[in-house]
């Protein structure tokens, strides 16, 4: 018999807080800090704000308002696709008349994982993770011991992530984790991912010794950023079950996970790399063969372009922040820093765009009748290679330091570069820096829809 009205929660006054607003204020700061150019948290929080200043029912008036605005919203849409998309991957085929709808995968019950450098410590630290047994491989005892103390760091981190849910991860058990140099304990695993650096001669030499020891249905996969797996297949017995698996680093963190068939690479394989990807959680893109696949080659006009625009007077932090700014989780300097400079070095020594093997007389900024920069290799001879060695295009605390501060070297070092290659330097507005940056990177995204190295235009969202 006792009246309702003063036990409804909606019709009590919201207490007062004495800091309430210095509290709001710092809320804000740390949304928009995490969720940097994102439309829906920032309101989530006007909405909340709105329920703690006004009476319930303008509350709930406010929140619906603001919902409405993220629901017409382009963000909304994108976001939308973006789910989607993401979906439609899953529903792969290849040229060849192979497709998801037919093929089925392999079991994989346990693992190897083959040169521990940074690429390798990621990928054995998500196999760790998705509960997949693992031996891990490297050529030395030097290496291997280096390797497991690196591995071991991830891991730690990654089980003090994981003890805050109900997860545990035993990565003590040698049964799930080994670490060796031996190559005939890869006798009976079902997958083995190499990891060694991007040299064609080292992987067909790996490929080659892999065939002869691996159990006949293993399947050989390769993390390759751009080498060509029907060459690499072509050094093996069973070119069939050869497959690319590029991760892309930090590969314990990264989503993305491209997957490359070759020539002769069988559905089954193509079926199997997919299931992996689902099992480590990663989102699998299948894609064809050529340069770069699809990731790296579409980052090559893209990065190429940023570079040319230092040639021409901008600076690493301004074309950083204007693309970071547009929503890019992280520029291309930065990105290059943190995957390391070498890489590309290498990569572009092996290609002969730089290094001894370059013909004499080679104009410094031509390749090919196109325009080149010679910038990132003169950062590599200076043994500038990123975080890694505490400088590249930025200054890092120390070596594997993780704080990007401008680099006065560098500005000088550009000045100087300029007035040797007689460039006029001038004032780039943000304008041109995200459009030449990002257009070319479209530009090579409908080169690739051109060519059927992808099948449609979400595999390259």
């Amino acid at each position: 018999g006792q009246p309702l009205g003063p036990r409804r929660l909606s019709l009590k006054p919201v207490p007062k807080l004495p800091n309430t607003e210095a509290f709001l204020r710092e809320a804000l700061v740390k949304v928009k800090k995490q969720a940097r150019g994102f439309l829906a948290p920032e309101l989530c929080f006007q909405a909340v704000r709105a329920a703690t200043q006004e009476p319930f029912a303008e509350g709930v008036r406010r929140e619906q308002e603001l919902f409405q605005v993220l629901l017409s919203s382009g963000q909304a849409q994108a976001l939308q696709y973006a789910f989607f998309a993401e979906r439609a991957v899953r529903r792969w085929a290849t040229p060849g008349g192979a497709s998801w709808s037919s093929a089925a995968p392999q079991a994989v019950r346990r693992a190897a994982v083959l040169g521990l450098g940074t690429m390798g410590q990621g990928i054995v630290t998500s196999l760790v993770k998705a509960n997949i047994p693992v031996v891990a491989l490297e050529q030395d005892l030097e290496h291997l011991s280096k390797g497991r103390k690196a591995v071991m760091v991830l891991l730690e981190r990654e089980a003090r992530k994981m003890e805050e849910g109900a997860q545990t991860l035993d990565f003590h058990n040698p049964a799930h984790l080994q670490f060796t140099v031996d190559f005939d304990l890869l006798s009976d695993v079902d997958l083995v991912i190499e990891a060694v650096f991007e040299n064609m001669a080292l992987k067909k030499e790996i490929f080659h010794k892999l065939s002869k020891i691996c159990k006949p249905g293993a399947l050989l996969c390769t993390n390759t950023s751009a080498l060509n797996i029907d060459e690499i297949a072509s050094a093996t017995s069973r070119p069939q079950q050869v497959i690319g698996t590029h991760f892309f680093s930090p590969a314990h963190v990264m989503r993305l996970l491209e997957i490359i068939y070759g020539r002769h690479t069988s559905p089954t394989a193509i079926a199997t790399a997919m299931q992996l990807a689902k099992t480590l959680k990663k989102v699998g893109v299948v894609v064809g063969n050529c340069f770069g696949f699809v990731g790296n080659r579409m980052m090559f006009p893209y990065i190429q372009q940023a570079v040319f625009l230092l040639e021409e007077g901008s600076r690493p932090e301004a074309v950083d922040q204007v693309l970071e700014d547009f929503g890019f989780k992280i520029g291309p300097f930065r990105m290059s820093d943190l995957a390391g400079l070498d890489v590309g070095w290498r990569s572009r020594k092996e290609q002969g765009l730089t290094g001894p093997s370059l013909p004499a007389g080679t104009p410094a900024r031509q390749r090919q009748g196109q325009r080149y920069s010679p910038l990132p290799d003169l950062l590599c001879q200076h043994g500038r290679f990123g975080q890694k060695t505490g400088k590249g295009w930025y200054r890092y605390e120390s070596a594997g330091g993780r704080r990007a501060t401008p680099d006065p070297w560098l500005h000088s070092f550009l000045a100087q570069y300029r007035d040797t290659h007689r460039i006029k330097t001038r004032v780039i507005d943000q304008e041109e820096i995200l459009e030449r940056c990002l257009f070319s990177l479209i530009n090579e995204g409908f080169a690739v829809l051109a060519e059927g190295i992808a099948s449609g235009p979400e595999h390259l969202d």
